[in-house]
């Protein structure tokens, strides 16, 4: 696919908390649980609302873009969490931006933690065919809500709240999307959940069984387990279908789980700690927010230049694997 990344923004909310404050706040011993999590501090919203930190983040990258929000046709939300079930949270985006009825497409994408990517892949693939001439693809999350702070505290210290966005235009140089690949493994469904707010559970007819599952759980054993045992072949597969070596890409921006996921995945793929953005240990994990914001990091730092070679890599709940090479 013919694609450039035109643009890239991110929003924070104002409010930082500290894992030691955490510490106190749970009266746990003083550095007890940032040694446990690698997260130094993260940011979590206050008075921000999830579509409040969308719109400031297209908003930016319009304006690295040089463009202006009529000028798109396509807002595509990629995020784990809605801001509700029905309706999507696309169209608020939308109209938080000032588009008038009619003028663009807007809708959902949701692979948790993938859904960033995979929203780009859908929104690069209407660019491409010339149905919209540029897109806005969106992750806002707010992570620090229903988190298990009485009964898994390390878990809960691992994440933060944050929005990052990007415009995707057609490309008239060699910038392109060389390819994708995403791979499920249904088998560890379990392992990562937020049960409540779909149709698994009736709040009407089962309150307890709503309440009892409206926390976010997660088996990080099991998922480490598959993670160790399918993903390094899962790279492999990556870059043989890019036709490119280890050593050859520029830049992998990953999903930032946490400071030793990311640690430990550059090493067991193979790659250079040099060659991965890692921010977790200064804003948590943002769920599918994590990596256009790590994309928009790197980008203002200036390690995005004309014609590197860059890979979107991560993990999801389901449990699912993806990744994406990049020219730019």
């Amino acid at each position: 696919m013919q694609i450039r990344i035109s643009g890239t923004g991110r929003a924070l909310p104002q409010h930082s908390l500290s894992t030691r404050q955490i510490e106190a706040d749970l009266g746990l011993d003083p550095g007890s649980l940032q040694r446990a999590t690698g997260v130094v501090s993260r940011h979590v919203c206050t008075t921000e609302s999830q579509v409040d930190l969308a719109v400031a983040a297209c908003e930016a990258a319009l304006r690295d873009a040089s463009l202006t929000a009529d000028a798109v046709g396509l807002v595509v939300s990629g995020s784990a969490v809605p801001y509700q079930p029905i309706p999507a949270t696309a169209p608020l985006v939308m109209r938080g931006l000032g588009l008038a009825d009619g003028t663009a497409a807007a809708f959902d994408v949701n692979s948790t933690c993938l859904s960033f990517l995979t929203a780009f892949e859908v929104a690069a693939r209407q660019v491409t065919a010339g149905v919209v001439d540029h897109a806005l693809v969106v992750s806002s999350e707010i992570a620090s809500r229903a988190l298990p702070w009485a009964t898994d505290p390390e878990t809960a210290a691992l994440f933060g709240d944050g929005a990052a966005a990007a415009v995707l235009s057609r490309s008239t140089t060699d910038s392109r999307v060389v390819t994708t690949l995403l791979r499920t493994y249904p088998s560890a469904y379990g392992a990562c959940s937020l049960g409540a707010g779909g149709t698994r559970f009736d709040y009407h007819r089962n309150p307890q069984d709503f309440a009892a599952h409206s926390r976010f759980a997660m088996d990080g054993k099991a998922l480490f387990r598959l993670t160790a045992l399918h993903f390094r072949g899962f790279v492999d597969d990556l870059l043989t279908r890019a036709g490119w070596q280890r050593d050859e890409v520029d830049l992998i921006v990953p999903h930032q789980a946490s400071p030793a996921a990311l640690a430990h995945m550059v090493r067991q793929c193979g790659f250079r700690p040099d060659q991965a953005v890692m921010i977790a240990e200064t804003v948590g994990n943002q769920i599918a927010a994590s990596i256009p914001f790590a994309l928009d990091v790197a980008r203002q730092d200036g390690r995005l230049r004309d014609g590197a070679r860059v890979v979107l890599l991560g993990t999801s709940a389901g449990v699912s694997f993806g990744g994406m090479a990049l020219v730019l």
